[in-house]
Order: structure tokens, then sequence, then C-alpha cells
């Protein structure tokens, strides 16, 4: 749900914060007041695309944000996760959308604060904003929205879960027979490399560590006579000299002992001298089992330096570690175990894939028929309420096509999708004698968004609630017609929000927040301002939208009606 709009310098917007609510929020005002401004600012804040002359006259920059309420939504954050942006683990949370715009060109997108793409926008779109309106109908005329909308319509969606389910187990089976049946050269000089690979790794006879305790021994072999002058001088100091560490601390221990016969206070002190005393011998025994122990030996380091270049050159070649090149020999026994066994996998995953499409076309074809019987009751529901928003003539036709039963046993798989085998594509006709054609070719900008909103009333909720925009929807009707529009708009409300803007009084009566559009004009310049309307305001603006600029008492007396009924 779209909760804040801020528009800066954009056409005749110099500065606009709009504050949207749930329900239905109508925008009304003067033709040319600027509302279809704030449409069009919506558009583009969900990445429409940037016309030169967007900017307000005279300035260098300009801006569109938008904040919005989500309830958490998988596909939301998948895609937001894909960008790199992160979102708090949370049931709602507010997505802010910032689009900045130059003179110059130089256009920014932020998400959260974060640099966006504009194709990150546009995968945001259908799952925020639904705009209808100034040849704007991307959703109505996008097939893949006519299979959504009938299926909502018959109350499918466990089926289509199950269907999509099979699709993604047979699509996995596929991929990995694909794999196991790859071309059989490269599989063969695949084999012989891992093989290669299996007999360096296992003849070097690798060991967690050792290239570090190899380069401690090389370190000592090196300095073996720097080590032994270092461990002779230790050790006599601290235990063979006259004067020795240990000598002292003996003495020092001694006098303590003394001390603490006559003062209690020195007797703490005497454990501490004595685990001096024990740790100083101790160094000294090592010291000297090190010194006894140290070797020049040149055969051992020519050893060494032998084996740290072989380790070194595996280490470069399998992932600069000696851990990362025994994880490269388990990974290549595995990979050579599975191409070695390829022949008994393949017939394995055949006989898998086989189950699983089986699987697949039964409830594909299930599917297939609840959709054909649902899309008649479709048609005559449609027809019926297209009837109540002036467009009574209309011929409205869901086109189902699907594989056929003998093509599906043989072959078919090009008809395979998560959503079943079918292509579904609604047709219409406006005008008598025509036949009914492809939507996208027949429909004018006030007859589609009319259309879009008995598909949306009449197919239910929607599957994730988002903000519905029509702007064009009372072109060319009036009374009945308008009161029939509006009805339909507040019921599509209960289930999403919708934003509309209408020039019809008998629209507006149904609005829960009711928008003002205003445009002043001044010597200097031209601004657009927005007001939210009380009651007593409502009653103006209805009555101004029934009788034009003079407001009479009679006109506020039906105004007031329509409120009330």
């Amino acid at each position: 749900m779209l909760t804040l709009l801020n528009i800066s310098n954009i056409a005749l917007i110099d500065q606009l914060n709009v504050e949207f609510e749930p329900g239905l929020n109508l925008l009304t005002g003067e033709t040319g007041s600027g509302k279809s401004i704030i449409v069009d600012a919506l558009g583009l804040l969900m990445g429409g695309r940037i016309a030169s002359d967007v900017l307000k006259a005279g300035s260098e920059r300009g801006s569109i944000e938008g904040m919005f309420s989500v309830e958490r939504n998988p596909e939301i954050e998948a895609r937001l996760a894909a960008a790199g942006i992160e979102l708090e683990p949370s049931d709602a949370y507010d997505l802010i959308i910032r689009r900045e715009i130059a003179a110059s060109g130089r256009h920014k997108i932020f998400v959260n604060n974060q640099l966006a793409t504009g194709s990150l926008l546009r995968d945001l779109r259908p799952f925020l904003v639904d705009i209808h309106g100034q040849g704007d109908q991307q959703t109505l005329f996008d097939p893949d929205t006519h299979m959504d909308l009938l299926d909502s319509f018959a109350g499918l969606a466990p089926l289509r879960d199950e269907v999509a389910v099979s699709y993604r187990e047979w699509s996995s089976l596929k991929r990995m027979l694909d794999e196991v049946t790859s071309d059989e050269a490269e599989r063969l000089q695949l084999a012989d490399a891992l093989r290669f690979q299996i007999e360096e790794l296992r003849r070097a006879n690798l060991q967690p560590g050792e290239d570090e305790q190899m380069e401690t021994e090389r370190r000592r072999l090196l300095n073996v006579e720097k080590l032994r002058a270092l461990g002779i001088e230790s050790f006599a100091l601290i235990y063979d000299d006259e004067d020795s560490a240990m000598t002292r601390i003996r003495q020092a221990a001694r006098r303590v002992e003394e001390l603490a016969g006559y003062d209690a206070t020195f007797a703490a002190y005497l454990e501490g001298l004595e685990s001096a005393r024990a740790t100083l011998d101790d160094l000294a025994i090592s010291l000297r089992d090190f010194n006894d122990g140290l070797d020049a030996s040149p055969d051992r380091l020519a050893e060494i330096e032998v084996r740290l270049a072989e380790l070194s050159q595996l280490k470069r070649k399998y992932g600069g570690s000696i851990d990362s090149a025994m994880k490269h020999l388990t990974t290549s026994e595995e990979r050579l175990g599975s191409i070695e066994h390829a022949d008994e996998r393949q017939a394995e995953l055949r006989g898998a894939i086989g189950t699983a499409r089986d699987g697949f076309v039964t409830a594909a074809r299930k599917l297939h028929g609840e959709r054909a019987r649902w899309a008649t009751q479709l048609e005559r529901g449609v027809e019926q309420e297209l009837a109540e928003v002036a467009m009574e003539r209309a011929k409205f036709a869901v086109q189902i096509t699907a594989a056929e039963d003998a093509e599906l046993e043989v072959g078919g798989e090009q008809w395979f999708s998560a959503r079943g085998i079918d292509r579904v594509e609604f047709f219409v006709s406006a005008n008598p004698g025509e036949p009914p054609k492809p939507l996208v070719r027949v429909a004018s900008g006030g007859e589609a968004s009319r259309l879009m909103l008995v598909l949306k009333t009449i197919a239910g909720a929607s599957e994730f609630p988002r903000t519905i925009v029509f702007d064009e929807i009372d072109t060319g009707i009036g009374g009945r017609v308008s009161e029939a529009v509006g009805a339909r708009l507040k019921r599509l409300s209960r289930t999403n929000q919708v934003l509309c803007v209408t020039h019809q009084p008998q629209i507006a009566r149904f609005a829960d927040v009711h928008l003002l559009v205003q445009k002043t004009a001044t010597t200097a310049r031209t601004r657009v301002a927005l007001e939210k309307l009380d009651r007593r305001g409502r009653v103006e603006e209805l009555a101004r939208m029934l009788t034009g600029a003079e407001i009479t008492e009679s006109a506020r007396r039906h105004a007031r009606e329509l409120l009330k009924s």
C-alpha cells in the first residue's frame, strides 16, 4: 500500500507531499489542475521512461519518493536480496523508493537508501502498483495476467500449486539428466583429467597442517647454530650459572619464608615464588632437551625444501591451501565415480523423469479442464458487469489454447510450464458485428480501465494486495453508469488500495479519502497544490462537479444527498 508520495520539481509541481490511506482514495479537481501529473509521477517512480521535459521549467533537479507499507512477501524479498538489499525479518515493513531526476540525464534510483537499478523497479512494480489510464495498461495487456485472473476467479490456487510442484520436480530431473548425458567426448576428457588429479593428490599423501609443520622445521634447520647458542645461553642464565635465576629465586624464597615468620603478610607470596621456581625448572629441562635435540642435517633440510616446493605447487593448483587440495581430491573422486556410473544413473533418471512427467501431465490436464469449465462462467459474468459500466454491447471471450492429448503422449513439452499446459488470452469486441480480437488491439484507455475494474472485482481479491490506480475510468460515461463504476471501485478497495482520478461526482461520493487537486497561477509561476477534504469540503467539491464554476444551494443539497446515500 502506498502511504506517502513526495514530488519535487516535476512538470507543474514544485513541491507536493501526498498522504494516502487504505481503501478508496479519490483525486478530483478542475480539468488541467494536475491530477494526472500525480499518476504519471507514480509511474515514473516505478520505472517509467523519463522524458526530456519532465522537470519543472528552470529546474536542474527533481525527485519522486514513495513509501510503501508491504506485507511480508518472499518474492519481493528475493528480488531485493538479489539486488543486495536486505530487509529486517518482519511480518510487515516500509519500502522507500526514491528516483532522482537530473537535467544532465544522470538519474539515480534508491531503494531503502541503497542505490538500485531501473530493472529492479520494474521487477518490484507488479507487487506494488498497478496503473490503468493514459495508455498505461501493461497489466491488462499481458496474457500472463489473463491466466492469473481466470484462475483467481475459479479459485484454482491449490490445483495450480500442485501443477507447479510437479513441474519443478520434472524440470529438476531433466536438468540432472542433461548434466549426466552431456557430450560423451567431453565426459571422457573430464574423466581423464579427474583421474590425473586424483592420482597426483593421492601420491602426494597430504596431511592437514603439514606445510606449517615443515616451515617450522625448516626455520629451525636453517638457524641451528644461532638456536644452539641461544639455548645454551638461556639454560646457563636460568639454571647452570653460579648466579643463575634458579639460584636467585631459591635465595629469595628462603628470605621471604624467614620474613613470614615475623610478619604473616609475606606468607601469601611463598606459593607464587614456589610456582615461579617450578616454571623455571620446567623451562630449564625444555632448554636442555632442545639443545640435545638440535642437529644440523643438510640431508633433512634438502628433503624439506623438496617437499615444501611440492606442497606449494599443489596449493596453487588446487585452491591455495592443503585443506582445499584435500577437499578437491574428495570432490574429484565423487565426480569420477558419477561419470563412471553414468549409464546406471541415466537409466535411473529416465525412469524418474517418466514418472514425474506423467504426474505433471495428469495434474495439468485436470487444471486445463477446470479452466475451460470456468472460462464460460467468467465470460458471462464479465459481459453482465460490462453492461453496467456503459459497455453493454461488448463481447468478452476467454481463449484457452493447450496441447492436444496425442501431442502430450509423444512430446508437447514446449507447452509445459509451472502454470500448466495452457495459453490463456482475453478477447473483446467493443462494437456489434465485430469478431472478438486480442484485447490489446481493441480497447481504448477508458474501456480498458473499466474492463480491468470489472475483471479485478469479479475475480476476487488479489493474491498480494497492492495499489491499483485508475485515471481514465470515467471517460465517456455519466449518471447511472458512473454510480456502477463507483460501487465497483469501492468493492475493489476492500482488498486493494485504490487510487482513482475522476470528474464524476457519482464516483467521488464513494471515497474513503477525497483529495482535491488545485492549480494556481501568478505572473511568476504556476503551482499545483493538494488538499484532503473534510465532509464540508466534500460537499463543496461535489457541488462544483455537479454544476460547474457557480455552486448553487440546490447543488449543495444534491451533494449532501449523494454523500448520505
